[in-house]
């Protein structure tokens, strides 16, 4: 299967807003062609209404001519008259003469004495009579002008407002479409990630994850809101001023055309060696950004071991690091990409002077001034694309970095999402032969099999390592079985969605996770299907309601991040709540009691009590006084079942288990003693 380009993924993006960005592009082009169109007003002001006044003149008796020294003068490219006498008015500098002959009006001025003027052009002498006008006489040739050059400024201003009009609403629908884009695209990321199995975040740093949803998502959000609309106006633009310059003249444009495959190139060389620095500023400022959460989260422990320095020698190294590529990518632009569109700017203007120039002197080409203008405008012209796009290089080379990388998380494996409802268990739980290993050469569990019956309360027990959490992650299927088959009710559980498995299963950990909100929305979790009443029922069925109402807004009351307000014995009360507000059929209660202290053990142990009632329950045991009337007790040790039975029949069997509780039995006494 042909793998698909991290350029053709964004486009993709791209055109789920299609019709807003054509709707944009169709505004812009029209915004270019009225823009496009002041070099060619400029070009005929310049040449008819101002340059032009410098012509040859037919004398008339026609009084709409202009009159001067009681004659009548037509510009002879303005009359149907094809006979009579020819008038040059003619213009050395800022001197005007009006000669009694048709002279060039390229002519070179030689002398001008006595009512006579000598002029040469070509070789050829020409002594005509003629004399220089005054200011005043001047005005009655440019008065007729006046009222033509007023229109055309009016046209030229109505034609840039018009253009203003569609700029904006380009802007607008380009920014409206690329902020969409990038919605959709955080949306996907983050829809995405709460479908990721377990062991991606356990493999990824919680910094690195951040940074894709924020930091990657940002600068393709650049990409979208700046880069589109620089390259798709600066790429319309050029293409507008390419055609202007054919009409105007097909040599200089083909040469000018010249300039497309440099910046094609140049922006290939730029890919490549811009894009490599860029991936690394990427990566390593992902890598700050873990390092920095990671400090935040243990900044308890750094501190108490007095670790300060050495983690910000870590975090120095990284930013190091990304200083010093970031320096390498300023360098690359400084040496390039602006001196580039210099140097390409420069070459282009000596090309007009060596091409005109060159032509004026052989005589094959005599460029008018308005002409001459209207080129060099969009010459000029020109080169404001190229350098918008030129300084885009880098942004872009940024933003697909940062799309590869955010790709790369799309692509990872999602789980499977099926949300169609189930009927709740009975609870009864088999594990069949099951073995599961993190990876295939170590086996955490070997070959388990154990049933537990519907309302019956089973705890394990055994050293750290034994696999007692592993038996409940594979049970929530947050892993599956590398072997055998895990079964409630008699389904297997890999036959339904990870979702439906876990929508009757509830859990509490040893370190009940609060979020931010207020009490009640952490024991609802926004569920609708339970109400207000049934979780202040959940809280007071546990004994949460002690505290809770004692507090200023009761059960309303904000909750801070991981609800460091609240003790841990008071956590757990919530996470407990929680668990029977969601009424689940099978509760796992992973070491619940581990970090509570002895004189919130006993509210605890009640509210357990409260929580178990009618339910299938997996207790992972830490303290063997907690488990004592638990129906079956499983002794794991290296992932396999050593001993079973309740408490009773474990002590008789004078096995692990008994020097367990004898352990903690002999370390309690020492206490009170």
């Amino acid at each position: 299967m042909k793998k698909v380009t991290t350029e053709k993924r964004l486009f993709q993006y791209a055109m789920n807003y299609k019709k807003t960005i054509i709707i944009g592009l169709v505004c812009l082009m029209f915004a270019v062609a009225l823009e496009l169109s002041g070099p060619f007003i400029a070009k005929r002001l310049i040449d008819q209404h101002i340059v032009g006044v410098a012509n040859h003149y037919l004398v008339t008796e026609n009084e709409a001519g202009i009159s001067l020294n009681g004659q009548q003068y037509v510009r002879i490219d303005r009359t149907d008259e094809n006979s009579g006498q020819i008038a040059t008015l003619f213009q050395d500098g800022l001197t005007f003469y009006l000669l009694e002959d048709e002279i060039p009006l390229q002519a070179e001025l030689i002398e001008a004495d006595n009512g006579m003027v000598r002029l040469e052009y070509e070789g050829n002498t020409y002594e005509v009579e003629g004399a220089a006008l005054s200011a005043n006489e001047v005005f009655a040739f440019f008065e007729g002008e006046l009222k033509p050059i007023m229109w055309l400024l009016i046209l030229y201003i109505s034609l840039i407002l018009f253009a203003s009009i569609f700029v904006y609403y380009k802007t607008y629908l380009l920014q409206y479409a690329s902020n969409r884009i990038i919605q959709k695209m955080r949306r996907d990321v983050f829809h995405h990630i709460q479908r990721l199995p377990i062991k991606y975040f356990v493999d990824q740093p919680a910094g690195k994850i951040l940074a894709r949803v924020t930091n990657d998502t940002e600068a393709i959000r650049e990409l979208y809101v700046k880069v589109l609309e620089v390259f798709a106006s600066g790429s319309i633009y050029m293409f507008g001023i390419f055609v202007a310059l054919f009409i105007l003249d097909v040599k200089l444009a083909l040469i000018s055309l010249l300039l497309v495959p440099i910046l094609f190139i140049w922006m290939n060389v730029y890919k490549k060696v811009g894009g490599k620095y860029n991936r690394i500023i990427r990566e390593t400022n992902s890598n700050i950004n873990a390092n920095i959460n990671e400090s935040i989260q243990g900044m308890t422990v750094i501190q108490a071991y007095n670790q300060t320095d050495l983690i910000t020698d870590e975090f120095e190294v990284l930013n190091e690091k990304q200083r010093h590529f970031q320096t390498k990518m300023n360098t690359f632009n400084a040496f390039s990409s602006f001196n580039l569109v210099d140097l390409l700017r420069n070459v282009a203007f000596v090309i007009v002077i060596l091409y005109f120039g060159g032509n004026s002197l052989t005589g094959t080409t005599i460029v008018s001034a308005g002409l001459l203008y209207a080129l060099v405008d969009l010459l000029t012209r020109l080169f404001e694309p190229v350098n918008q796009i030129v300084s885009q290089l880098e942004q872009l080379e940024l933003a697909r970095a940062s799309g590869q990388r955010v790709f790369h998380l799309l692509d990872e494996e999602a789980e499977e999402v099926g949300d169609t409802p189930v009927n709740r268990y009975k609870g009864n739980v088999v594990f069949d032969q099951v073995s599961f290993a993190y990876n295939e050469e170590e086996y955490v569990l070997k070959q388990l099999s154990f049933e537990i019956k519907a309302g019956q309360t089973a705890a394990f027990v055994g050293h750290t390592g034994s696999g007692k959490s592993t038996i409940m992650n594979l049970l929530f299927r947050f892993y599956d079985p590398t072997k055998g088959r895990i079964l409630i009710d008699g389904t297997d559980t890999t036959t339904n969605t990870k979702q439906q498995v876990r929508k009757h299963i509830g859990i509490v950990l040893q370190d009940p996770f609060i979020f931010t909100g207020t009490i009640l929305s952490n024991i609802t979790m926004n569920d609708p299907t339970i109400s207000r009443e049934t979780a202040i029922n959940a809280l007071k069925a546990v004994g949460a309601d002690r505290f809770i109402e004692k507090l200023p807004n009761g059960y309303d009351e904000p909750v801070k991040e991981k609800g460091n307000e609240f003790s841990t014995g008071q956590r757990q009360l919530l996470s407990f709540a929680r668990a029977l507000a969601f009424d689940p059929a099978i509760l796992i209660l992973d070491e619940a009691t581990a970090n509570i202290d002895t004189e919130t053990e006993g509210l605890i142990q009640r509210a357990l009590q409260v929580l178990k009632q009618g339910r299938t329950t997996l207790v992972i045991a830490h303290r063997l006084s907690t488990i004592q009337q638990a129906d079956q007790i499983f002794v794991l040790k290296s992932g396999e079942i050593i001993e079973q039975g309740n408490h009773e029949e474990l002590l008789q069997m004078n096995g692990e288990y008994l020097k367990m509780y004898e352990m903690q039995l002999g370390k309690k006494n020492a206490q009170v003693s």
